[in-house]
């Protein structure tokens, strides 16, 4: 039985974990549950599923959640960044998810690794901001990192049985997002709530305007780096409208393996939780016969600049990564709440990348004076 605790178990990621676990009631145990402040839902998941604890982040819901459990004597309810860290460490865990949103999953996720625990990794924006010291870390503490990004996934699995050093390029996929055939003249006039309809997935806000901006894939591109020790040079984006081939790796003999399937993030955390084993499920399968075509094409970084500007992070390294996501997640809130166009976000992404200042050698404390800077000096831009 494998004790697992949820990191973000309100998310699109935590809502479709506690699926899975729950319909494999024999081989996984949900230990601890997360949330940052949807203390309703993460109340009703307490109830529901009746983890070991729940963990509110917002400490100012703590009295909340403690009053809607005051009936449920076997959940033990507690607040703060600090308990999510001391959760995570406890014995009795054995895999943590880490959902969260953006750089909030950081810490939990250090304190994680550092416990030697395995991780089961949907916070992409963990290895955006600090993969090397993630990795180094993970080396160190012998904690297994398992990818449950849907493309990370597939990589995953078409690497079973193969040599890392037998990759020659690495073809993330992407679905290009809802704007894929719009001139740069509409989207200039784009709002939130089409940015928010994906043509393909069902995903939480943050995540569906990154998809929509391309930056999504660019902090994909830069968590692939890490996760599968490759160089820039070895990452491809592919746009892929289907979303059914979910990444290829090509070989040095040339030949390519795809992972395929339906548009389902359940598969990918089932295989995560699983693994090295494969569970069945019903899940939909893919119907070849029903697919007239699967289509690719290159993507246009002269429109979706934040690609470009990931591959540029990546390439110089240091804590420019940190700036490139500590300004996304600024001025995708700026964006959310109708402050600012959908093209301004791209642009002041550039001018944090290009006027912040750079580290070369980052510490973690530096990481964390990085984003705090960053966020402080575009709000400040945004007005």
């Amino acid at each position: 039985m494998k004790k697992i605790a949820i990191l973000g178990s309100t998310g699109s990621i935590g809502t479709q974990a506690l699926d899975v676990i729950a319909s494999n009631p024999s081989l996984f145990e949900l230990f601890a549950i997360t949330g940052h402040s949807n203390v309703e839902l993460l109340a009703k998941q307490a109830r529901v599923y009746r983890p070991n604890m729940v963990i509110i982040t917002d400490e100012s819901k703590y009295a909340s959640l403690k009053e809607m459990l005051s009936d449920v004597d076997d959940v033990k309810v507690f607040a703060g960044m600090q308990s999510v860290c001391d959760m995570v460490a406890m014995s009795s865990v054995d895999m943590v998810l880490t959902s969260m949103v953006g750089y909030a999953g950081l810490q939990p996720t250090i304190a994680a690794v550092k416990a030697g625990k395995t991780i089961a990794l949907a916070n992409k924006e963990t290895l955006v901001v600090a993969g090397e010291l993630i990795c180094s870390l993970a080396a160190k503490h012998h904690s297994a990192i398992l990818p449950v990004d849907s493309e990370h996934s597939a990589i995953f699995q078409c690497l079973a049985g193969e040599q890392n050093k037998s990759i020659e390029k690495l073809l993330l996929t992407a679905s290009g997002g809802p704007f894929r055939t719009f001139s740069k003249e509409q989207l200039l006039h784009v709002t939130k709530a089409d940015a928010l309809k994906h043509p393909n997935w069902d995903m939480g806000a943050k995540i569906t305007i990154d998809s929509a901006s391309m930056m999504n894939k660019g902090f994909e591109v830069i968590e692939a780096k890490w996760l599968f020790g490759v160089d820039k040079e070895q990452i491809q984006v592919v746009v892929h409208p289907q979303s059914i081939v979910h990444s290829m790796v090509q070989f040095t003999d040339g030949s390519i393996k795809a992972q395929l399937g339906m548009p389902d993030m359940r598969l990918p955390i089932q295989y995560a939780f699983s693994y090295p084993q494969r569970l069945s499920n019903t899940y939909q399968r893919v119907d070849f016969t029903q697919m007239a075509t699967l289509t690719f094409e290159q993507p246009d970084t002269e429109k979706f600049r934040n690609l470009a500007y990931a591959f540029e992070a990546m390439d110089r390294g240091g804590n420019m990564p940190c700036i490139l996501n500590a300004a996304n997640e600024v001025v995708v809130h700026a964006f959310l709440h109708d402050k600012i166009g959908f093209l301004q976000m791209s642009d002041l992404i550039e001018w944090a990348m290009q006027t912040l200042p750079f580290m070369a050698n980052p510490t973690y404390a530096d990481y964390v004076a990085t984003d705090a800077h960053v966020r402080k000096m575009v709000a400040q831009k945004i007005g």
